[in-house]
């Protein structure tokens, strides 16, 4: 059987036509939605939601075209736009329930919740993106054999069909290696774990280059046109981040001050799977923001 987060159920939500989400739900009070980096699912937040759900409603979907989320396929570019995944979970906090709330994510998730800040702002009360920079920023500061750890990126954001049958040929060494060279601690993301991270990816190879192709693409084009004409983050913003731009020559707070001037940047010593190295510090952390 598949792992859970105890405690929580689970169900499938419609978000748009033809797109349910699958999500876990947890405690009580104010919401808060918690969205995963690549390449995992809702299960990276499996301590840190158990731990908030003591005082919040804790939401944590599988983004569209991850886990046991539904897949679409790209058709016009959008499909995967950060935009478009955005929409998504305001479509699955309304439908359960939630005009306002709270939202974190983490890398590929981060992305999501940084557009869904920009996008809709009226929903979102406070927003904590974890170890990652905006799109743009990202591809302006990946440069040099330093940013040869971003080696993935450049490789989803090839022409459709190439990286597709290229990671399909080896999924489990392709994945796994991000697993493996990521983590700052090898035992937090045990094995039963790992296996069902593997098994998701496995299953999902076009949709997950889709996501990373549009960041290439279509999500510079919204960060670019939101840049030009002033809009910002206009909530609380917490970002936890590893010191990565001492490597790459870029000073992440700046950046992100740039976007956001209710900012609160921490800089931290674990690995980039943070919510499953230091999970009580991740929620204490995320309390910080939502209370502050």
């Amino acid at each position: 059987m598949a792992p859970v987060i105890p405690g929580f159920t689970y169900d499938r939500v419609p978000v748009c036509a033809g797109v349910s989400l699958s999500v876990a739900v947890g405690g009580s009070g104010r919401p808060l939605v918690l969205l995963h980096g690549f390449p995992q699912t809702h299960l990276m937040w499996r301590h840190v939601a158990a731990d908030l759900a003591a005082d919040h409603t804790v939401i944590c979907p599988d983004l569209r075209g991850y886990g046991a989320s539904d897949k679409p396929v790209e058709t016009d570019g959008t499909v995967y736009a950060k935009r478009t995944m955005a929409a998504d979970i305001v479509a699955l906090a309304r439908a359960l329930g939630h005009e306002r709330f709270a939202l974190a994510g983490h890398d590929r998730g981060a992305l999501v919740a940084f557009r869904a800040g920009l996008d809709h702002p009226e929903t979102i009360t406070h927003l904590a993106c974890l170890d990652v920079l905006p799109t743009l920023d990202m591809w302006e500061v990946m440069r040099g054999v330093d940013a040869a750890v971003g080696f993935h990126l450049y490789l989803m954001a090839q022409p459709e069909g190439l990286p597709e049958r290229m990671i399909a040929a080896a999924p489990d060494a392709f994945f796994g290696h991000f697993l493996d060279t990521w983590a700052g601690d090898a035992g937090a993301v045990p094995a039963d774990v790992r296996a069902a991270y593997l098994d998701a990816c496995r299953a999902a190879v076009p949709s997950i280059v889709a996501d990373y192709r549009a960041s290439a693409r279509i999500d510079i084009e919204h960060d670019r046109a939101d840049r030009d004409s002033g809009s910002r983050l206009t909530m609380p913003v917490g970002v936890l981040q590893q010191d990565w731009g001492a490597a790459l020559g870029f000073d992440a707070a700046a950046l992100w001050g740039d976007w956001a001037p209710r900012l609160r940047h921490t800089s931290v010593a674990y690995g980039h799977f943070m919510a499953e190295e230091a999970p009580a510090e991740v929620a204490r952390e995320l309390r910080a923001l939502m209370t502050g």
